[in-house]
């Protein structure tokens, strides 16, 4: 049903705007939102890593001493076919191929940690007041080897990130439907009240850090005034995690007491009774001088599997959330804290052992610019279990006990160099209560604006197997790519 409700939508975000009267405004002016004091994404979610430089960057040369582009640029192609004026709507997209490698043996995986080819496009329409948008990616996956299409979890050769339909009702009020691309908080690369789907597979193989984010299927409803702005993202039918299942990563099955992966996958029981097992995010925001403050509110469910069933079958319990935020300059940087309480809806008293207690979850971080073109950036976040006593009380005989609490540090170190051509960056987290970690050191070069390499990989290490950066230990990686966008 979730299939035919998504083709549904992308027809429509093309089509919807064709019968309104009104002449066509020029690329990029019709259906745009009116400005608001909305924050800025987090770093490293904006569509990659870094931010985007501006084009035009590259050392001049004069005619006489051009030499000639090797590579196939977006100009030339246009130049000799003029396929992107015949459309009737805005095309753009990329070109890339990925492959990546375990750095040792994994008993339960394949060698090959990445080995893709992906063709995304982008067709964005504008008609008078309305705006559309379908976004589709194109795979080809002989690592995974699924090619039957699961829009859920991404898997199959086609990837439907975007297909949405959006328009503004009234001059305060901003309407988007369909599926969309969300995100709040400011943490980076940790999330407290951004409580909507990630793929954490695409984020541990080496992707393209866009990719973290997996697409909700929603209703987004901005609404903005003098005092504070609101949105409100209502979901029919839950969206949960395209989580760690054993498909394309090994980890800690706690139930065989041992790591699995592609020989013991994890096959939850997901919810799908639309309007039934929905889900209601809020965030009311304002701007105080310089400071940009939040408060959040979720109601849904837990995003991973987070409870099993007395067989051992993997669930999603309810989950109800509350927050806030604030982030703005502090000495010669940005600095950032965010809370949020984690009520475990299924088991309120946290003596039930099959069901996820209630949490505390906190986050400070501080980012700052400490030489020339380099920038660093620290986090500390802290997962704080509620009812303690009860959880221990209640815990199996032989099963792995958490700590009370799981501190966690991470370090951002971003380097520009070759007029910014070149980017080289490295960010870590590591555990001290749980003696593990995870490094992500990425290289970065422009060929051109069309052209872009990178280099990568994926490196965890721990103590003990049962800790979360410890168990995926077997999937450290390294991987290449090269991306022509148009």
């Amino acid at each position: 049903m979730k299939g035919a409700f998504l083709v549904f939508i992308s027809c429509l975000a093309l089509s919807a705007p064709a019968w309104a009267e009104e002449p066509a405004l020029p690329a990029g002016l019709g259906g745009v939102p009116p400005s608001s004091s909305e924050p800025s994404l987090p770093a490293g979610l904006g569509g990659g890593d870094e931010p985007l430089l501006p084009a035009g960057l590259e050392t001049a040369q004069t005619a006489e001493e051009e030499e000639p582009d090797p590579f196939f640029t977006e100009e030339d192609f246009e130049e000799r076919t003029g396929w992107n004026d015949a459309l009737p709507f805005d095309l753009s997209g990329f070109w890339e191929a990925r492959a990546g490698r375990r750095l040792q043996s994994d008993s339960y995986e394949k060698d090959a940690s990445l080995g893709e080819t992906r063709l995304q496009l982008q067709a964005d329409k504008d008609f008078g007041p309305f705006a559309s948008r379908v976004t589709a990616d194109f795979l080809y996956d002989p690592v995974l080897n699924r090619h039957r299409i699961n829009l859920d979890d991404g898997a199959g050769w086609l990837d439907l990130r975007e297909a949405w339909a959006s328009f503004s009702p009234l001059d305060f009020m901003d309407v988007k439907a369909g599926r969309q691309i969300l995100t709040w908080g400011t943490g980076d690369l940790v999330f407290i009240n951004d409580l909507f789907p990630k793929d954490w597979n695409a984020f541990f193989i080496g992707r393209d850090v866009e990719y973290l984010k997996a697409p909700s299927d929603a209703l987004k409803t901005s609404v903005f005034s003098g005092f504070a702005n609101l949105d409100v993202v209502y979901t029919p039918n839950f969206d949960a995690d395209r989580g760690i299942d054993g498909r394309r990563i090994s980890f800690y099955n706690g139930n065989l007491g041992r790591l699995s992966g592609r020989d013991f996958p994890v096959i939850p029981d997901r919810r799908g009774n639309w309007f039934a097992e929905d889900e209601v995010a809020l965030r009311l925001y304002r701007n105080f001088e310089a400071f940009e403050t939040a408060l959040y509110y979720y109601d849904g469910y837990w995003k991973s599997p987070a409870g099993q069933t007395a067989g051992g079958v993997a669930t999603y319990p309810g989950l109800r959330a509350v927050g806030a935020s604030i982030r703005g300059p502090i000495f010669q940087g940005i600095g950032n804290l965010e809370t949020g309480y984690y009520d475990s809806k299924d088991d309120p008293d946290g003596n039930n052992p099959l069901i996820r207690n209630a949490e505390y979850r906190f986050l400070a971080g501080y980012e700052q610019e400490i030489a020339t073109e380099l920038t660093a950036g620290l986090q500390y976040y802290l997962e704080r279990i509620d009812s303690y006593d009860a959880y221990r009380a209640t815990l199996p005989t032989g099963a792995f006990q958490r700590d009370k609490n799981r501190h966690m540090i991470t370090l951002r170190l971003t380097k520009r160099m070759m007029d910014q051509n070149l980017t080289a960056s490295l960010f870590t987290f590591w555990s001290p209560s749980d003696d593990d970690g995870y490094v992500r050191p990425k290289i970065n070069y422009k060929l051109n604006d069309q052209w872009t390499v990178e280099a990568g990989g994926n490196v965890f290490f721990g103590d003990d197997r049962r800790t979360f950066f410890s168990q995926f230990e077997d999937n450290s990686n390294a991987y290449v790519s090269m991306r022509y966008s148009f």
